[in-house]
């Protein structure tokens, strides 16, 4: 592979536009507050309650949109922890803009400085050589490669969950799509060598604050059985979309995990650890379970009656899933004419391979036209021409099919922790007379 990503910036560019030059100093500085994007005063109309799952459900979350150093308005669940969600017009290609992407930190104490001249890369533990690598030896040391993946929130779509769950109540805005140019992890680690013994390979980036009370969750840890697979596909990431990560989404470099939930893409990398022993932060012995069966659905009762075996939610790939993007149904349609519908899917386990479009409840599907392939864990557009016959309201539904013959189901599910849901979603839509 040449120096030069697909964007055409070449590493020594990078290094250049980012300061690394002779002084070799660069600090990148954000004041993370945010400014209010909504309409302010004058008689705006208040947001609708949320209320759940219903006949015409909310397509993303309903609070109040702001924005953020690097970002274009987003709306947002929470400020501390940040969390903030890209709505749906962002969601029209198969790659997601480095400026409308979903955040989402779990403790208050996020990053807003990094200074890449202090900035290291620590791979340590039960390993050969340790090693501290700065941005520069990333950028030098290492071939470079990329891989188009979805990153998704574990908690996406959580708010259509019933009975209801805790969890930040996210609408089905918690994805994204991009283009991801780094470092093999598999390289590095050959590089520092795995000792004999080693258990688990553990990731810490610079996000910190108090967690849950009791807990000692002081720092965002996630880990891997050493041999998962999920390490051979893993790299640690320095750009996106070709351009270096916005803060907010983990600069200098975070993990990728292609095919995996976002949990476990650990933004602001700055630790790799070989442990000896399974890890028992917080983050992992206790959150981020789902029950071990074979949907990851069970029931409220069984959980209250201690019948689920939880099991961490790296366990499972991302569930195929598709959306209609447009027609959003916030204008009428004409009868009698054809109207493009469009929207995206994607899968874990394989590229999508097939989408289907339901105007009559499911009971009839028609294909629909699949946009270019960028690999079997990016999204995939897709569109198709439908025609509407009469006045009236009318509900699309879409369903997506995966290279392993997984199909999106017309049910959903529930567990304790809001995750998995891959419910084929419906867009309710006014047809109006063309007269």
């Amino acid at each position: 592979m040449s120096d030069h990503d697909s964007r055409g910036m070449s590493r020594r560019s990078l290094l250049r536009g980012l300061g690394l030059g002779a002084a070799g100093l660069v600090t990148a500085k954000l004041a993370l507050q945010p400014a209010s994007a909504a309409a302010a005063g004058s008689g705006a109309a208040a947001i609708p309650r949320f209320t759940g799952p219903g006949p015409n459900p909310f397509w993303n979350s309903v609070g109040p949109y702001v924005t953020y150093p690097q970002k274009l308005p987003l709306i947002r669940l929470t400020d501390r922890p940040v969390q903030l969600e890209t709505p749906r017009q962002y969601f029209g290609d198969a790659f997601t803009p480095n400026e409308a992407m979903f955040v989402r930190y779990h403790l208050p104490g996020e990053p807003n400085s990094v200074d890449l001249a202090k900035w290291r890369l620590r791979i340590e533990g039960r390993v050969d050589k340790p090693m501290s690598l700065s941005f520069a030896d990333l950028l030098s040391r290492f071939e470079p490669t990329e891989v188009a993946a979805v990153v998704q929130c574990s908690g996406n779509s959580r708010s259509f969950f019933q009975p209801r769950v805790a969890g930040g109540e996210w609408g089905n805005g918690a994805m994204a799509n991009a283009l991801w140019t780094g470092v093999r992890l598999s390289d590095l680690l050959h590089q520092a060598g795995i000792k004999a013994g080693a258990v688990q390979i553990q990731f810490q980036g610079l996000d910190m604050g108090a967690g849950p009370p009791g807990y000692g969750s002081h720092a965002f840890l996630k880990s891997w059985n050493v041999g998962d697979p999920a390490l051979d596909q893993a790299i640690v990431a320095y750009l996106m979309n070709g351009q270096p990560l916005p803060m907010l989404n983990g600069f200098p470099a975070r993990m990728v995990f292609p095919g995996k939930f976002a949990t476990y893409w650990v933004k602001h990398i700055s630790w790799i650890r070989v442990l000896d022993h399974q890890d028992t932060n917080f983050w992992m012995a206790k959150a981020y379970k789902i029950p071990d069966t074979p949907t990851g659905a069970t029931t409220p009762q069984d959980v209250a009656s201690g019948k689920v075996h939880m099991v961490p939610i790296g366990v499972a790939n991302l569930p195929v899933r598709s959306f209609i993007v447009s027609p959003d149904g916030s204008s009428k349609v004409p009868a009698g004419l054809p109207t493009t519908v469009r929207g995206i899917a994607f899968s874990g386990n394989g590229k999508v391979v097939k989408v289907e479009l339901s105007d009559d409840g499911g009971k009839n599907w028609r294909q629909a036209t699949l946009g270019d392939d960028h690999g079997p864990y990016s999204f995939r557009t897709w569109h198709t021409q439908w025609t509407p016959r009469s006045p009236g309201k009318v509900a699309l539904a879409v369903r997506a099919t995966d290279a392993q013959g997984n199909v999106q189901p017309d049910h959903g599910l529930w567990n304790p922790g809001g995750y998995l849901w891959n419910k084929i979603e419906r867009q309710t839509l006014v047809v109006g007379p063309a007269s």
